[in-house]
């Protein structure tokens, strides 16, 4: 038999076609593969976006959910377009990728060459088969007046726990570029039932296996969210800036802590987790895995209007502090040796910041920086897994901001799955004068479920912490609306994610004022 051929009886019938080309040391690559069934079955994206390109990603897998996902342990050619119309009857770059065993078949290309500002179409040909196009804009050219921005935030999409009704409505918005902030997927087995703030329910949807700990588990856990047609919809409308916090590798992991686990074993578990996230994230090849290690943390600028920081608060913080307690604190968070985001990408961040000249300078993170009060009573009691956890960086930041005079900066956060507006303060217990920032905090895709207007709990937090402008329980995304007179956040809530077809509405709208910092009603 063929070595090329079958791999499964129901699968794939891959052939030689009209022969091999010889790549390497003598590994053999499909010149014409033929599949018995569709090979893009996990649709395409694009990302990280610059003033000459971006990148765009697809991977083979005609068989998403098998080990081997259908595909011959041999490298297979990938046929790549990018044209300004729908139709590509304008093409201005096309190439040829090699999609290779080694990382699942996935193909990463770094387009460049383009044109800044504009709007362009792309897709992938591997034999006959072909993708839909999806659409992605270049950022505006370096330090070039830019009226206005309209981005999406996503993230937090535990897929068990609702559809991605969100992503089919974010996909219709025309947006610039959209920020995931992680948790894109969820490492947990299959289960039946969901336990939550609302009591226990019946999950919608099932996981496939068990945990996540080696590369096949991951990649089969990536392959099953993204065969949705709704997140495929959401990557296809836009650009995606793409980092991870927590659910991508194991819940509430930092550095080289999981409770319980030896760290050496935890780094094997880090490592695949970080290969299956290249594998199927649109990234640039500067993030390519080095073991457990990844850089993820980087710069964008979209012309003088917006300076965008993307940071990685998990993969070089310290442990949380008093065994990550709810609702507490101990000695631990004062910890004067603490990190959050590690010496080198605090640095890196300082000196980003001192030398912006743009009209807002935007932190994209994972983790709240706002120090909610969130235990009743006359004691004090946080949540240990944000950067009120770890009190030292946290007001080393603050204090740079300040200090520095850096004004118009705004921080962008998920992992909470509930909706927030802030403000930041040098002390958030006696708020005078002008904030040193804004914060926003973006709901859950699907995450806990369908949620509720308002929790008690959410109450409380507006009671008991004055910086607190904003909550909400529901699912959703935001839309930032940004000029350089103001910055616009706009809520968008679904009444459920249970079932399809949730009704979307805008929940609120809060505005900064540029020179301002407060976060107001609009």
């Amino acid at each position: 038999m063929n070595p090329f051929e079958s791999l499964s009886r129901r699968g794939l019938l891959l052939g030689l076609g009209a022969g091999g080309a010889v790549i390497g040391s003598g590994r053999q690559a499909l010149a014409d593969p033929v599949f018995a069934e569709y090979p893009f079955q996990l649709g395409v994206a694009a990302g990280d976006p610059a003033p000459d390109g971006f990148v765009i990603w697809t991977r083979l897998a005609p068989l998403p959910l098998e080990i081997g996902h259908g595909m011959p342990s041999a490298p297979v050619p990938v046929k790549w377009e990018v044209a300004t119309d729908r139709g590509f009857n304008n093409l201005v770059r096309k190439g040829e990728a090699m999609a290779r065993p080694e990382m699942a078949h996935a193909v990463h290309v770094e387009v460049e060459g383009l044109e800044p500002g504009r709007e362009y179409f792309y897709r992938f040909t591997a034999g006959a088969e072909r993708t839909p196009w999806g659409r992605a804009k270049t950022a505006p050219a370096p330090g070039s007046r830019v009226a206005r921005s309209r981005f999406g935030v996503v993230g937090c999409q535990a897929y068990e726990q609702g559809f991605y009704t969100a992503h089919r409505k974010i996909a219709g918005e025309e947006l610039d570029f959209v920020y995931c902030y992680g948790d894109y997927i969820y490492e947990g087995r299959g289960s039946r039932t969901y336990t939550g703030s609302g009591g226990t329910v019946e999950n919608p949807r099932r996981h496939l296996g068990g945990e996540t700990y080696s590369l096949d588990d991951y990649r089969r856990r990536y392959a099953q969210y993204k065969m949705d047609a709704d997140l495929q919809a959401s990557h296809a409308a836009a650009a995606w800036f793409v980092t991870w916090d927590d659910h991508e590798v194991a819940n509430n992991w930092v550095a080289a802590h999981d409770d319980g686990v030896p760290p050496e074993v935890f780094l094997l578990r880090r490592q695949a987790a970080a290969q299956a996230f290249y594998e199927h994230m649109p990234l640039r090849r500067s993030a390519f895995p080095r073991g457990a290690e990844m850089q993820l943390y980087r710069h964008a600028a979209w012309g003088d209007l917006l300076d965008l920081n993307f940071l990685d608060t998990r993969s070089h913080r310290s442990d949380q502090p008093c065994d990550d307690s709810w609702a507490t604190t101990c000695a631990g968070v004062n910890d004067p040796a603490a990190q959050v985001l590690g010496d080198a990408q605090e640095q890196w961040l300082y000196r980003n910041l001192d030398r912006s000249r743009a009209h807002w300078k935007v932190l994209a993170q994972q983790i709240m920086v706002m120090d909610l009060e969130r235990r009743e009573g006359p004691e004090e009691g946080f949540n240990l897994d944000t950067w009120a956890g770890y009190r030292i960086p946290r007001q080393r930041l603050l204090d740079r901001l300040k200090e520095r005079r850096i004004g118009n900066t705004v921080v962008l956060t998920g992992d909470e799955h509930q909706n927030y507006a802030g403000e930041l303060y040098l002390d958030s217990r006696n708020p005078e004068g002008r904030p040193v920032a804004a914060e926003f905090v973006t709901t859950s895709i699907s995450s806990s479920g369908d949620g509720q207007d308002q929790r008690a709990t959410g109450r409380q937090y507006l009671a008991d912490n004055a910086f607190l402008k904003f909550n909400n329980a529901q699912r959703g995304y935001v839309v930032c609306d940004v000029t350089p007179e103001a910055w616009r956040t706009e809520f968008k809530v679904l009444d459920k994610v249970s079932e399809k077809g949730g009704t979307l509405t805008t929940r609120a709208t809060f505005a900064v004022a540029s020179g301002d910092g407060r976060v107001v009603a609009a």
